[in-house]
């Protein structure tokens, strides 16, 4: 193993691709080996280092500084400046924003513990930060039951939006007999505006496997899935890259470890569908079918992919289970309110300074998440709404800026963690035309199986067109109402949607719908 003095950290997700990662970093290479650097100066590719909108960003330790927006123009005079001389290239570091640096949060994570700092492609380096720790524990010191009691015990609840209790979902499929099992991982993320498990995926893809190996023992599944969205090609490559490492070390195959667990992991690449969010519409879509969801009961649990017992889980419910098993379930509980333990991970979006990745304590308050992790609203503009949970979630005015993010706390507000997306609005925002958006989106997705889904769109649509010309209370009634029959009668949660965004929005922003005159511009 090569020892250096100094590391560099870039980050290769597919913001920096964009932006040309692979030249800069070839650059940076050529200039470092000019000055016969090479072998003090040891460059390393990463996941998302959590900057959004910041171009290509590197991190240098032990020094703890972060370039970011950097250029090919500016390798010669970084490596110059910073590494020859000593000096710190102040132009390209990362800024301090109202006197709060951007905090990733190092010192709490779970999830994204291993993320922007070692080698997502790599499985030596995940061993070497303690990977698989926690299978070796599940497989050698536990039995599938102690397992599910132990994740039942951290009161870890789903991360895909439901917050459903993980183990009390495996406690359901586990006693079943069956000749075959499946584990199913939800990595679809049709949410607009959410990517926070493309990211997880990107920055530690063992990890997710790691926490699918404890799963499939607990419940007894010999094969699992990992269904993911298509346009998600660095996701896919290096989940492929960890799967065929993970086969190599013996971590997956027949009898693994002598414990007589068989696994394989396949990789599922989704139909470009939002409704195959939801769990059956998922697996009919996994079979080779139309993503159309399927009557429940009976649920994915007992009569789930080819009628097999399926568990479906999102990544980044997964991808908290090692942790559990490793520290144990008092630990895990411990973090955050009794009743939302353990810490949640966000992409932070819109009018903030620093929009970002970052994964907080559950309970956190929204102010605390946009002033101490989003470094503050852009450029000292005010705060109108923050739409909490993508599409689907509900618009969070100024007076409620305090409100916990977690589950319990949230349903006090008509509320939902969601996705995990936070997307945060000025002063200067026209709510009539967020929630037009939002509307078209749900008419554009709505795959047609039910009525009160597919006619029910098509209403809000035509209903948003007239209020955005001329809005009035009647208008406004009749769209709540439209939304309220779909979300009793709709099929699955795609129809159940709107109402949230719709709801939350008229009861905050009523008077900006009323006033509005706006011209509409769709067909």
């Amino acid at each position: 193993m090569k020892f250096y003095r100094t590391h560099i950290l870039i980050g290769v997700d597919e913001y920096s691709i964009q932006s040309g990662v692979d030249k800069i970093q070839q650059a940076l290479r050529q200039e470092l080996s000019k000055y016969k650097l090479e072998d003090e100066i040891g460059i390393l590719e990463t996941g998302s280092l959590g900057y959004f909108r910041q171009g290509v960003c590197f991190s240098v330790f032990p020094d703890n500084i972060t370039y970011v927006n950097v250029k090919i123009e500016d390798i010669a005079e970084l490596v110059s400046e910073h590494f020859l001389k000593g000096r710190p290239l102040r132009r390209l570091i990362l800024k301090e924003v109202k006197n709060n640096s951007y905090d990733f949060n190092y010192k709490k994570r779970i999830v994204l513990e291993n993320s922007g700092l070692i080698n997502p492609e790599s499985i030596d380096d995940y061993l070497g930060v303690g990977g698989y720790e926690a299978l070796e524990k599940a497989l050698t010191e536990m039995k599938p039951s102690d397992i599910i009691t132990e994740v039942k015990n951290s009161g870890l609840r789903g991360r895909g939006g439901a917050g459903f209790p993980t183990g009390l979902k495996w406690s359901f499929t586990a006693p079943i007999d069956s000749d075959q099992k499946y584990l199913v991982i939800n990595a679809d993320e049709g949410e607009p505006g959410t990517f926070k498990d493309r990211l997880i995926m990107e920055g530690d893809p063992h990890k997710l496997l790691e926490g699918i190996m404890i799963t499939c023992y607990a419940i007894g599944a010999s094969k699992a899935y990992i269904y993911i969205r298509g346009e998600y090609k660095l996701c896919i490559q290096r989940l492929q890259k960890a799967i065929d490492q993970a086969r190599e070390y013996g971590l997956l195959g027949k009898n693994i470890f002598g414990c007589g667990l068989d696994l394989d992991i396949d990789i599922k690449v989704g139909a470009g569908a939002y409704v195959c969010g939801e769990e059956t519409a998922l697996i009919e879509s996994l079979e080779g079918k139309r993503g159309n969801p399927r009557l429940k009961p009976p649920f994915p649990g007992v009569k789930g992919v080819w009628q097999k017992p399926t568990v479906v889980n999102n990544v980044e419910t997964i991808a908290n289970v090692p942790s559990i098993i490793k520290k144990g379930a008092d630990w895990f509980a411990a973090i955050g309110p009794k009743k939302s333990t353990g810490t949640k991970v966000y992409t932070i979006m819109g009018d903030v300074n620093m929009p970002g990745l970052t994964e907080v304590e559950m309970g956190t308050t929204l102010r605390t998440i946009i002033d101490n992790y989003a470094g503050g609203m852009k450029d000292g503009s005010g705060f109108k709404a923050a739409l909490v949970g993508g599409a689907a979630g509900a618009f969070i005015p100024e007076d409620q800026l305090d409100i916990q993010m977690d589950y319990e706390s949230l349903k006090d507000f008509s509320a939902v963690l969601g996705s995990g997306a936070i997307l945060v609005l000025n002063k200067d925002t026209d709510i009539t035309q967020m929630l037009y958006s939002i509307i078209k989106f749900f008419r554009h997705e709505s795959c047609g199986k039910c009525s009160p889904c597919r006619l029910g769109t098509q209403k809000l649509m035509k209903l948003m067109k007239i209020i955005r010309k001329d809005g009035n209370d009647k208008l406004l009634d009749e769209l709540l109402t439209t939304a309220q029959v779909m979300a009793e009668t709709s099929f699955c949660a795609l129809g159940q949607s709107p109402i949230l965004p719709i709801k939350s929005a008229l009861n905050n922003f009523r008077s900006e719908f009323l006033e509005k005159k706006i011209q509409s511009e769709e067909k």
